[in-house]
Protein backbone atom coordinates (compact mmCIF):
# COMPACT_ATOMS: atom_id res chain seq x y z
CA UNK A 1 0.00 0.00 0.00
CA UNK A 2 0.82 3.23 -1.04
CA UNK A 3 1.16 6.00 1.86
CA UNK A 4 1.62 9.50 0.47
CA UNK A 5 2.97 11.87 3.83
CA UNK A 6 2.32 15.32 4.21
CA UNK A 7 3.64 18.05 6.58
CA UNK A 8 1.01 20.80 7.80
CA UNK A 9 2.28 24.18 7.74
CA UNK A 10 -0.10 26.75 7.09
CA UNK A 11 -0.72 28.03 10.51
CA UNK A 12 -0.11 31.46 11.26
CA UNK A 13 2.37 30.97 14.05
CA UNK A 14 0.59 33.32 16.40
CA UNK A 15 2.00 32.13 19.60
CA UNK A 16 5.77 31.66 18.22
CA UNK A 17 5.53 35.27 17.06
CA UNK A 18 7.56 34.69 13.95
CA UNK A 19 7.33 31.60 11.08
CA UNK A 20 8.30 28.97 13.21
CA UNK A 21 8.34 26.57 10.36
CA UNK A 22 11.76 28.53 9.25
CA UNK A 23 12.75 28.08 13.10
CA UNK A 24 16.28 27.51 13.11
CA UNK A 25 17.03 23.52 15.47
CA UNK A 26 20.41 22.50 14.70
CA UNK A 27 20.95 24.52 11.29
CA UNK A 28 18.29 23.30 9.75
CA UNK A 29 14.76 24.90 9.57
CA UNK A 30 11.78 22.76 11.99
CA UNK A 31 10.27 22.17 8.45
CA UNK A 32 12.95 20.27 6.86
CA UNK A 33 13.49 18.01 10.45
CA UNK A 34 10.06 17.60 10.17
CA UNK A 35 9.97 16.68 6.46
CA UNK A 36 12.86 14.02 7.21
CA UNK A 37 11.16 12.52 9.77
CA UNK A 38 8.00 12.14 7.53
CA UNK A 39 10.12 10.54 4.97
CA UNK A 40 11.30 7.74 6.47
CA UNK A 41 7.67 7.45 7.23
CA UNK A 42 6.09 7.24 3.77
CA UNK A 43 6.25 6.94 0.17
CA UNK A 44 6.56 10.42 -1.45
CA UNK A 45 6.03 13.80 0.85
CA UNK A 46 5.01 17.03 0.61
CA UNK A 47 4.00 20.16 2.29
CA UNK A 48 0.42 21.67 2.49
CA UNK A 49 -0.28 25.18 3.15
CA UNK A 50 3.05 26.84 2.10
CA UNK A 51 5.31 27.27 -0.84
CA UNK A 52 8.13 24.75 -0.49
CA UNK A 53 10.04 21.81 -2.68
CA UNK A 54 6.46 19.70 -3.59
CA UNK A 55 3.42 21.61 -1.85
CA UNK A 56 -0.12 21.81 -2.34
CA UNK A 57 -2.12 24.70 -1.03
CA UNK A 58 -4.69 24.52 1.95
CA UNK A 59 -8.36 23.45 0.45
CA UNK A 60 -10.70 24.97 0.11
CA UNK A 61 -8.81 27.91 0.96
CA UNK A 62 -6.61 29.65 3.77
CA UNK A 63 -7.64 29.81 7.31
CA UNK A 64 -9.35 26.83 7.84
CA UNK A 65 -6.78 25.45 10.39
CA UNK A 66 -5.12 22.03 10.16
CA UNK A 67 -8.35 20.55 8.70
CA UNK A 68 -7.00 22.90 5.28
CA UNK A 69 -3.94 21.09 5.22
CA UNK A 70 -5.31 17.52 5.73
CA UNK A 71 -8.16 18.04 3.07
CA UNK A 72 -5.39 19.65 0.64
CA UNK A 73 -3.26 16.55 1.73
CA UNK A 74 -5.97 13.73 1.35
CA UNK A 75 -6.71 15.39 -2.50
CA UNK A 76 -3.42 14.88 -3.38
CA UNK A 77 -3.20 11.52 -2.13
CA UNK A 78 -6.25 10.48 -4.42
CA UNK A 79 -4.88 12.54 -7.23
CA UNK A 80 -1.51 10.83 -7.41
CA UNK A 81 -2.96 7.05 -6.83
CA UNK A 82 -2.29 6.49 -3.18
CA UNK A 83 -4.02 4.71 -0.55
CA UNK A 84 -3.99 7.70 1.69
CA UNK A 85 -1.72 10.32 4.07
CA UNK A 86 -0.02 10.71 6.72
CA UNK A 87 0.21 13.78 8.10
CA UNK A 88 2.63 15.70 10.43
CA UNK A 89 3.12 18.92 11.69
CA UNK A 90 5.83 21.27 10.52
CA UNK A 91 6.64 21.95 14.29
CA UNK A 92 7.63 18.47 15.03
CA UNK A 93 11.33 18.32 14.40
CA UNK A 94 11.05 14.39 14.72
CA UNK A 95 9.52 11.17 15.33
CA UNK A 96 9.88 8.48 17.91
CA UNK A 97 7.76 6.21 16.80
CA UNK A 98 6.71 4.22 13.83
CA UNK A 99 3.24 6.46 12.30
CA UNK A 100 2.84 3.91 9.36
CA UNK A 101 2.78 0.91 11.11
CA UNK A 102 0.42 2.48 14.02
CA UNK A 103 -1.88 4.62 11.99
CA UNK A 104 -1.74 3.54 8.58
CA UNK A 105 -2.72 0.01 9.34
CA UNK A 106 -6.27 1.22 10.72
CA UNK A 107 -8.17 0.38 7.66
CA UNK A 108 -10.90 3.47 8.49
CA UNK A 109 -7.79 6.02 9.22
CA UNK A 110 -6.65 6.90 12.75
CA UNK A 111 -4.87 9.66 14.56
CA UNK A 112 -2.63 10.27 17.27
CA UNK A 113 -4.87 10.72 20.60
CA UNK A 114 -2.24 13.06 21.88
CA UNK A 115 -2.10 15.79 18.91
CA UNK A 116 -4.68 14.94 16.18
CA UNK A 117 -2.86 16.82 13.22
CA UNK A 118 -0.81 13.26 13.37
CA UNK A 119 -2.84 10.81 11.66
CA UNK A 120 -3.62 8.40 8.70
CA UNK A 121 -5.88 9.79 6.92
CA UNK A 122 -7.74 7.15 3.28
CA UNK A 123 -8.00 8.83 0.07
CA UNK A 124 -11.62 7.55 0.07
CA UNK A 125 -12.08 10.37 2.82
CA UNK A 126 -11.76 13.57 0.14
CA UNK A 127 -15.43 13.92 -0.83
CA UNK A 128 -16.20 13.41 3.02
CA UNK A 129 -13.93 16.26 4.54
CA UNK A 130 -15.07 18.74 1.51
CA UNK A 131 -18.43 18.05 2.23
CA UNK A 132 -17.75 19.02 6.26
CA UNK A 133 -15.57 22.04 5.19
CA UNK A 134 -18.44 23.26 3.38
CA UNK A 135 -21.75 22.24 5.62
CA UNK A 136 -20.41 21.59 9.32
CA UNK A 137 -21.67 24.20 11.59
CA UNK A 138 -19.26 23.21 14.73
CA UNK A 139 -16.22 24.73 13.13
CA UNK A 140 -12.98 23.43 12.08
CA UNK A 141 -11.63 20.25 15.02
CA UNK A 142 -9.89 17.90 13.50
CA UNK A 143 -11.30 15.56 16.77
CA UNK A 144 -14.73 16.56 15.47
CA UNK A 145 -14.42 15.78 11.88
CA UNK A 146 -12.53 12.85 12.67
CA UNK A 147 -15.15 11.39 14.53
CA UNK A 148 -17.59 12.16 11.69
CA UNK A 149 -15.73 10.04 9.64
CA UNK A 150 -15.52 7.08 11.96
CA UNK A 151 -11.25 7.83 12.17
CA UNK A 152 -10.26 6.82 15.62
CA UNK A 153 -7.76 8.00 17.98
CA UNK A 154 -4.60 5.99 18.71
CA UNK A 155 -2.35 6.36 21.66
CA UNK A 156 1.54 6.49 20.22
CA UNK A 157 3.10 6.57 23.31
CA UNK A 158 6.45 7.99 23.35
CA UNK A 159 7.54 11.18 23.17
CA UNK A 160 5.76 14.38 20.62
CA UNK A 161 7.89 17.09 20.49
CA UNK A 162 6.05 19.85 19.23
CA UNK A 163 6.79 23.69 19.20
CA UNK A 164 4.53 26.49 19.64
CA UNK A 165 6.77 29.20 21.65
CA UNK A 166 10.24 30.20 22.17
CA UNK A 167 10.48 28.68 25.23
CA UNK A 168 9.29 25.42 23.89
CA UNK A 169 12.07 25.43 20.90
CA UNK A 170 14.71 26.54 23.67
CA UNK A 171 13.42 23.54 25.87
CA UNK A 172 14.17 21.32 22.96
CA UNK A 173 17.79 22.38 22.10
CA UNK A 174 18.31 21.52 25.48
CA UNK A 175 17.30 18.26 25.29
CA UNK A 176 19.35 17.77 21.88
CA UNK A 177 22.15 19.23 24.30
CA UNK A 178 21.72 16.44 26.64
CA UNK A 179 21.89 13.29 23.93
Amino acid sequence: MRILGAVLAGGRSSRFGSDKALADLNGRPLIAHAIAALARQADGVIVAGREWDDWVPDRPGPDMGPLGGINAAIHAAAARGYAGVLTYPCDAPWLETDLRAKLASQAEGAYAAEMPVIGYWPSALAPVLDDWLATTATGHSVRAWAAHAGVKPVELGGMLHNVNTPDNLRALREILRGR
